[in-house]
């Protein structure tokens, strides 16, 4: 309500009063019917007021700065003369006369005189009764002015609307003291004490906080009543304000209160891990990421992203959840190799070299490999391939990355995405999340700190989905050479360049990927190893290294290539390596063991040492099988482990004709095995079949190795020669083994996996193979060492089979399937 800025009077700043009873005395109704009976003289010197309006009754104290103002206070002091105080309507006005004043004022008289320290005249005045400024009498050495004496109007004393605006007037200013900080509790007691109604309106008048025109307004009312409504009114404006003011006031307070004692407690947990030797602060992170910042190669996009993203970090309270992601954020940005290569050796003989050195044999790969580094010498621009190595497994598949990555002089990083069923892991998470992270792609490109790394992406047949989504959809932006150049990641939130980054994928099965994955590849068939070509891999790789895992050399075993060909066919059954090097790992362990012990050993393995040590050999039945029995057929198979012979009985038995099929094959297995039967049923006659046979008879086919899953058509010609041999009690040719697909019209259709098939052929000692004749193109694909001691036949029609694959005579003691021996 009061107005407790410092006084101004001239424009100059008055000392703030302190003020004391005695200079603010509290008119009774008597003391006021005695004021407004005084008469105003006719002519009274006026004293202009720049920022404040006097109201009757009202005590104030003001300096004077102007020199005709402090002369008209010095004279009339000194005179006991009354003075005309009258408001300026404009401040600035340093020289006013009667068109610069209102035309309503106060008549005042001196109560007190200061001199101050600074030269300035400090004076108490009293309003006394208000009157109407005339004409101008003189304006030297001060103005001086006629007076017109205006009267006010008083309501009754019992009037009731009055006497309740005056008490609420009091309610207000009681209420407004309460709520002002700047108002001391004392003018709660001045108030409460306050007889006069008048002077109560006059003084809260005086001083509320007001603009100068808004008091000069009140001033001008003569009508007591219709004055205190307009106080009244300006009074709740006023309440509420302050009501406004203290409630924002309050909570700016707690908010500052908060932020205060967070900041001190943020000062001290910086001086404990000063003091400690360690933590860092904010600002000085801040300045160190803008450091780094100035070395990194990125382009104006990029470096736009930054600096909003480290103004964002800056603006945000370091305790904060948000804060540490941020700063995780911004330390990626700066981790990242945006456009960082390393340089790419193009030294092809070199390059060669490394490959022969790592891995023994895969041709196929190697010449892949040259011909990308040559048209990458050439060009220098060439988007790198995505290659996909497919295979079965322990052929070096995943090991050739690196010796890719060495060739090149490229960093080499690996993923394995076995199992991986979330996108995020491919994609990464939104900064929203808790614990976000960016992709495993980007996680590895910033390990690898190069942007043309050797990227191996291991077992990427075996991704999976779940409701997290599908990972093998989020590959394909990474593996489309027409969109990695701008690869998105959820947590960078920015296009990263992967179209330099060399994509090596491996694989054990083509039919789980993806066809849209796949056909962004390029597929090379990494096939298994002969048994020459494991033996030298055993020798030149496998020993060298058990050896030295073991902590000892080549000085301490000796083991000869026909001991490890003695190995490899007697204890291993797969396409790669891995079997070999755990039998190798065992002999190498014989060995230590008894070094550690002081026992004497074979230095150099023989046979009789081998057996010792790894026992007798497990696969000898799996070579060969004869067929001296009628219904037995050796067939070829290709499985995800690569290669292998299995075995195909079928025999009769007294019965109704059902056909009976066993061994854990699949739905494609089966239906071969009934195409078979229907084809030898109609041409039974052809064939020299009695079809009566098929009414009297069951027929059962069973596939040894029930625990083992089979399926395919590769086993069609297998089986119709089985079931041909079986009827016609004609056993099949010694060392001969066959693959190839059958329709219902005999003929024979190409299949997959020769090589795997031939390579497994040969481990079986099989001397003689039939294929379909389509099949020859793959067969001229195969290196001539690894054909060696094979013979080929390709067949086009099931007669040219059964022509090349059974023998004329039966077999001994043949039944005559009419009831007696033949």
């Amino acid at each position: 309500m009061f107005d407790s800025k410092k006084l101004k009077l001239d424009n100059l700043s008055l000392q703030e009063f302190e003020q004391d009873a005695e200079f603010i005395p509290l008119l009774s109704s008597e003391d006021e019917e005695e004021m407004n009976a005084e008469s105003v003289p006719d002519s009274l010197p006026i004293l202009p007021l720049r920022n404040m309006v006097l109201f009757p009754g009202v005590v104030i104290p003001i300096t004077a700065g102007r020199d005709k103002s402090i002369k008209l206070l010095r004279e009339a002091n000194s005179a006991k003369n009354v003075i005309g105080v009258v408001a300026q309507k404009d401040e600035e006005v340093e020289d006013p006369d009667h068109k610069d004043l209102h035309d309503v004022g106060v008549v005042a008289r001196i109560l007190k005189v200061f001199k101050m320290p600074d030269g300035n005249t400090t004076v108490i005045i009293q309003g006394k009764k208000r009157f109407q400024l005339g004409e101008i009498v003189s304006e030297e050495p001060y103005l001086r002015a006629k007076a017109i004496d205006i009267p006010e109007q008083r309501p009754e004393m019992d009037n009731a609307e009055f006497n309740a605006i005056i008490e609420k007037i009091k309610d207000l200013s009681l209420e407004i003291i309460k709520h002002s900080p700047n108002i001391p509790t004392e003018a709660s007691f001045a108030i409460k004490n306050i007889e006069s109604n008048s002077f109560l309106v006059n003084f809260v008048s005086s001083n509320m906080n007001l603009q100068v025109a808004d008091k000069q307004k009140l001033l001008q009312i003569s009508d007591l009543k219709e004055r205190a409504l307009e106080t009244l009114r300006f009074m709740n404006i006023e309440l509420q304000k302050l009501e406004l003011k203290n409630d924002i006031q309050s909570r700016v307070q707690t908010d500052i209160n908060k932020q205060q004692r967070e900041y001190f407690l943020h000062q001290q947990m910086k001086t404990i891990q000063e003091e400690l030797g360690g933590g860092v602060s904010s600002h000085e992170e801040l300045d160190e990421m803008r450091q780094r910042a100035k070395k990194k190669k990125w382009d104006d996009k990029v470096k736009e992203h930054f600096e909003k993203e480290l103004s964002k970090m800056q603006r945000m309270n370091p305790q904060v959840a948000e804060y540490s992601i941020q700063r995780n954020y911004l330390d990626l940005f700066l981790d990242l190799p945006w456009n960082e290569f390393s340089k790419d050796n193009f030294d092809l003989k070199r390059a060669m070299r490394i490959l022969d050195r790592d891995h023994y044999g895969l041709d196929e790969v190697k010449k892949r490999i040259i011909e990308y580094l040559a048209v990458l010498k050439l060009r220098n621009d060439m988007k790198s391939p995505i290659l996909c190595l497919y295979g079965p497994p322990g052929v070096g598949k995943t090991s050739l990355g690196k010796s890719i990555a060495e060739a090149l002089g490229r960093e080499y990083v690996r993923i394995s995405l076995g199992g991986l069923r979330d996108e995020a892991e491919i994609r990464g998470h939104r900064k929203t999340y808790i614990g976000a992270m960016p992709g495993r792609i980007i996680q590895s490109i910033k390990k690898a700190k190069t942007s043309n790394p050797v990227f191996v992406l291991d077992e990427i047949d075996k991704l999976s989905s779940s409701h997290n989504g599908d990972p093998s959809s989020a590959m394909l932006e990474v593996l489309d050479p027409e969109q990695n150049n701008a690869f998105y990641d959820n947590f960078l939130e920015m296009g990263f360049d992967l179209s330099k980054v060399m994509f090596v994928a491996t694989c054990n099965s083509l039919q789980t990927i993806q066809p849209a994955l796949r056909d962004r590849m390029e597929i090379i068939n990494v096939t298994g190893y002969t048994i020459e070509e494991k033996v030298e891999i055993g020798k030149r790789h496998l020993l060298p290294k058990q050896l030295k895992e073991h902590g000892l050399d080549k000085s301490h075993l000796k083991l000869g290539k026909p001991q490890i060909e003695k190995i490899v066919e007697g204890y291993t059954r797969e396409s790669g390596v891995r079997a070999l090097d755990k039998q190798i790992a065992k002999m190498v362990r014989y060995a230590a063991k008894s070094i550690a012990m002081e026992e004497e050993y074979d230095l150099k393995v023989n046979s009789d040492t081998i057996v010792e040590v790894l026992g007798a050999p497990k696969l000898e039945r799996d070579k060969y099988e004869n067929n001296d029995v009628a219904g037995v057929v050796t067939g070829l198979a290709w499985t995800k482990v690569g290669g292998d012979i299995l075995f195909i009985e079928s025999t009769l038995s007294k019965g109704k004709g059902n056909l009976t099929i066993t061994g854990n094959l699949g739905k494609v297995m089966k239906e071969s095995a009934t195409i078979a039967m229907e084809y030898i049923k109609s041409n039974a006659d052809v064939l020299g079949i009695n079809p009566d046979i098929f009414a009297k008879y069951n027929v059962h086919i069973h596939v040894p190795e029930g625990a083992t899953p089979k399926d395919g058509p590769s086993a069609g010609v297998t089986m119709l020669t089985s079931l041909v041999s079986l009827f016609t009690q004609r056993k099949v040719k010694k060392s001969i083994a066959m693959t190839g697909e059958i329709t219902l019209r005999g003929k024979v259709l190409p299949v997959g996996g020769i090589k795997e098939k031939i390579l497994a052929a040969k481990r079986a000692k099989i001397k003689e193979i039939l294929l379909c004749d389509q099949n020859k193109r793959d067969i001229d694909e195969i290196k001539q060492e690894y054909l060696k001691g094979l013979t080929f036949h390709y067949v086009s029609d099931m007669s040219n089979v059964l022509e090349l694959a059974l023998t004329k005579q039966k077999v001994k003691n043949a039944k005559n399937l009419d009831g007696g021996d033949y």
